[in-house]
């Protein structure tokens, strides 16, 4: 005899597949078979494991404003980057996709706004399909993106895009841009007076042209009231999680984080740079061969003594040299590799605070926190529970 709960479900017209790895997941113990059936119940015309209830799809349910999709509208020009507008809009695609596997109908709508209807082609010469021009806006609007690249220079003089720019963002529930796209959003007049991050390459010379801005270099991402801005390209999908959570909670977001392969996994407040590419920045072979050699060993005794010695060099000569090609000390470097390897552990393993500065060469959990919050602007308590998912 069928299990009742399995006979509703395949009766109901609201319906959603549940993949068998969830089921692996979260019930190892079942099979395939009927029985398999026995750790679900049938709610709302979903099925919902009944004792590991996934806190996000509930929170959804119990939300009526959450019930319906959310468009999401981002703006194009000839000479855009791609990867400005495709990452953040498959990150948002695959939280849609999570939701429609609960059964929630929740999620969102991808629009794309060009000059006219048809392709545009970005700075590597691949094209994107765009189904709006720029007057033609839909009436209601979540989300409003300016997406960055080449062409910027362009864009951020050109009238319709301002205009169009200006008329979404009243539309909107807010505004957001990726990379240089923050160009945009400042010629529109939607920056002043607020705190705004972009592209590294480009942070001087946008403070230069708007400085009624408060230009924050270092950020991954900015959240100014209902307006946020995003470091470069690829920080534009760590602005789309963060909006996801902002829209239906951290679990949400950390599934979708899964889903997309995210091993950085990184805070709005922390630098553009990893100690990584920084590691690349070094002219000389002999000094890539040092940070590298850092990198690896950041338990290591990296006082500026032994790191002089090592390069066969007087401190004052080897500070001076590591300075200029690197962009910054060396206490600094080895401070920011630490940090680095600190976050890796906080968010890859379960050992204490202590021990971890320990391992990554703080010595103490005190003197862990203070270059956290120097580097990230929050300390590894907060951190760890930032990304970290709840039972």
């Amino acid at each position: 005899m069928r299990n009742s709960a399995a006979d509703s479900w395949r009766k109901t017209d609201s319906w959603a597949l549940i993949p068998m790895a969830w089921i692996s997941e979260f019930c190892p113990n079942q099979t395939r078979g009927d029985h398999a059936w026995r750790s679900y119940v049938l709610k709302r015309g979903v099925f919902i494991i009944e004792d590991r209830l996934i806190a996000w799809h509930s929170a959804l349910m119990a939300d009526p404003v959450n019930s319906s999709r959310r468009t999401i509208l981002v703006l194009v020009y000839p000479g855009l980057q791609i990867l400005d507008v495709v990452g953040p809009l498959e990150v948002f695609a695959a939280a849609t996709e999570a939701l429609e596997e609960c059964g929630d109908p929740g999620g969102y709508i991808l629009r794309i706004a060009g000059s006219e209807p048809g392709l545009v082609r970005g700075s590597s010469g691949i094209s994107l399909s765009v189904d709006l021009a720029y007057e033609d806006l839909p009436a209601e609007i979540d989300t409003f993106m300016v997406a960055g690249g080449r062409g910027i220079a362009q864009a951020f003089l050109d009238p319709r895009v301002l205009e169009c720019t200006r008329r979404a963002s009243v539309r909107a529930r807010r505004t957001t841009s990726v990379c240089t796209g923050a160009f945009v959003l400042a010629a529109a007049g939607l920056l002043d007076g607020r705190r705004a991050t972009t592209h590294w390459q480009s942070v001087e010379g946008f403070a230069q042209l708007f400085p009624e801005v408060e230009v924050d270099p270092n950020s991954i991402y900015v959240r100014a009231g209902d307006v946020w801005t995003s470091a470069g390209v690829t920080a534009g999908m760590d602005l789309a999680l963060a909006l996801i959570e902002d829209d239906y909670g951290r679990d949400l977001a950390l599934e979708v984080s899964r889903r997309m392969v995210f091993f950085l996994k990184r805070p709005g407040g922390q630098s553009q740079f990893s100690a990584e590419l920084v590691g690349q920045m070094a002219e000389g072979d002999q000094l890539r061969e040092l940070q590298a050699w850092i990198i690896e060993h950041p338990d290591g005794a990296h006082t500026l003594e032994a790191l002089a010695e090592r390069m066969t060099m007087s401190q004052r000569h080897f500070s001076r040299v590591f300075t200029k090609q690197v962009g910054q000390s060396p206490a600094r470097f080895v401070e920011r590799v630490r940090v680095e390897a600190a976050r890796r552990s906080l968010e890859d393993s379960a050992n204490g605070i202590e021990r971890v500065a320990n391992e990554v060469g703080f010595g103490t959990a005190e003197t862990m926190r203070r270059a956290f919050l120097r580097q990230l602007g929050v300390g590894p308590a907060a951190y760890r529970e930032r990304f970290t998912r709840k039972a």
